[in-house]
């Protein structure tokens, strides 16, 4: 009776209200998850416990988990080996201010475009003891971490998102899932603007809201701000005095090429006949896992034969990056969860048939097809999913109008990301609370509020991306109303007091 109805967002919707009044997101997820499981099997409670460990069981991702422990492993190592320290000391003469360090994070973070996991950890674990030395907030810290990920991943030909989307262009398309990929990056306004938006408060040294009492408290020495850290802290590693900079670098710079040659590989053992194709086609979790696999044997050689550490403390290594990602990787089996109910009540059903009713061949809906996606990756906590139920739709919708069905995907391409950027929910947010070592309510509270800027000139700017059929208008029309916005925020917050979270 509640299959594909309006009652199938009430677990999602029931969970992110929580999480945001009770300020703890593990029971908050669980709630959600019960309120699911007694839905879906009209409230029976033996058979919503054993529908909601079925659906725990399916929905486990063991790649991603393995992912997250080697990679955990490593930021220890890192830190251990005094590799970490090193760097930190190595640019902290060369960056010598607060908004250097904000720079140099999101340039890094524009770097490592190939997955966004692998960009959360990878920017966290490397800049966080040179934002830690300037008084960053871990808030501000991972905001930054967030919007220099999906947001990248999403515009970037090369990248384990693009792979994805090609995938889930329908057979019979005008043109191939990478070619439509191609035309709708200047079309996708909230990932554009989101970057933009991160330089510019960046260079103004401006915040505002919650973000602004996270920052004057880290000025002040509290960098987490009244809330315990997500994850263990890194700073309770002992180092070695004698790590270097390479000792950081180049297992980096290893782990990076690595990665991206397994892609490579992978998308080849698939088939694939050019480099475009073998990352469209590769295998994201392995490549992943070879990568952060190969780094550990090479951090071993590296660091053992010297004495950075002993055999022991490496392999203790281990057991404390998985306690230092268990925290991340709790939240994402209860969201995963959560996502596999919602299939359980039809959700995606719901919004399908919702969707296709209310949108239409106007100026209205590439805007329309926007909030849909935001809300519907908001409720869900992922951007793969809303894509994959939403441009099956769009894509035939606008057949034979070429032009407005670029901009009616990037609508979509671009509210998933605004959706999985809002959601407490979200794998990516809760991995750029393990990167950079936040409360995650505190990340997710404080982003929210500099997300809804970029959402609201989103918004306007498919409007006249429709009216106008070209990306140039909406784009610049979305910057001066950033700008406009930020301005007003920081005329009414010099006029108001700042206190405590």
């Amino acid at each position: 009776m509640f299959y594909a109805t309006w009652w199938s967002l009430f677990p999602p919707v029931i969970a992110i209200a929580l999480a945001f009044i009770l300020k703890d997101v593990y029971l908050s997820l669980f709630l959600g998850v019960v309120t699911a499981g007694l839905l879906a099997s009209g409230f029976h409670p033996w058979a919503a416990l054993e529908m909601i460990v079925s659906t725990m069981n399916d929905s486990l991702d063991l790649n991603v988990f393995i992912f997250d422990v080697l990679l955990g492993m490593i930021i220890v190592l890192l830190i251990k080996s005094g590799g970490s320290s090193a760097y930190g000391k190595w640019a902290s003469r060369r960056i010598h201010t607060k908004k250097g360090s904000l720079f140099a994070t999101a340039a890094l973070g524009l770097l490592i475009f190939v997955d966004d996991y692998f960009n959360c950890i990878t920017v966290g674990s490397i800049m966080r003891p040179l934002t830690d030395k300037y008084g960053v907030s871990r808030a501000k810290l991972a905001y930054i971490i967030d919007s220099t990920a999906a947001p990248i991943c999403i515009i970037a030909p090369i990248s384990s998102w693009a792979a994805a989307i090609n995938s889930y262009v329908p057979e019979g398309s005008s043109m191939t899932g990478f070619q439509m990929f191609v035309r709708t990056i200047p079309y996708n306004l909230y990932a554009i603007l989101t970057v933009f938006m991160v330089f510019l408060i960046t260079g103004l040294d401006f915040d505002f809201g919650l973000m602004k009492v996270h920052e004057d408290n880290a000025a002040k020495g509290d960098l987490l701000t009244s809330g315990s850290s997500s994850t263990a802290e890194a700073s309770e590693f002992p180092e070695s005095p004698r790590g270097t900079v390479m000792d950081l670098l180049i297992p980096v710079l290893v782990l990076i090429a690595g990665v991206v040659g397994a892609m490579i590989y992978t998308g080849f053992q698939s088939g694939a006949s050019n480099l475009v194709e073998a990352f469209a086609n590769c295998n994201a979790e392995i490549a992943l896992i070879f990568g952060t696999g190969m780094t550990i044997v090479l951090m071993a050689v590296m660091y053992l034969p010297r004495g950075l550490m002993s055999f022991r403390t490496f392999m203790d290594s281990f057991l404390e990056g998985a306690k230092l990602m268990l925290p991340a990787m709790l939240i994402l089996t209860l969201a995963w969860t959560l996502k596999g109910m919602g299939d359980h009540l039809g959700l995606a059903e719901y919004v399908s048939a919702t969707i296709g009713s209310t949108a239409s061949g106007s100026i209205l809906t590439p805007a329309i097809m926007f909030a849909v996606a935001a809300v519907l990756a908001f409720a869900t906590g992922t951007s793969y999913g809303t894509f994959a139920i939403l441009l099956p739709i769009a894509i035939p919708m606008f057949a034979a109008d070429e032009k407005m069905m670029i901009i009616c995907v990037a609508s979509i391409l671009s509210g998933g990301v605004c959706g999985d950027h809002l959601s407490p929910i979200s794998d990516t947010t809760i991995m750029s609370s393990a990167g950079a070592q936040s409360d995650h309510m505190n990340h997710v509270r404080t982003q929210i509020q500099y997300a809804i800027v970029v959402c609201i000139a989103s918004v306007v700017g498919y409007l006249l991306a429709a009216l106008t059929r070209t990306w140039i208008v909406p784009l610049a029309a979305g910057a001066v109303m950033i700008v406009l916005i930020l301005m007003a925020l920081k005329r009414r917050t010099q006029t108001v007091p700042v206190g405590r979270v």
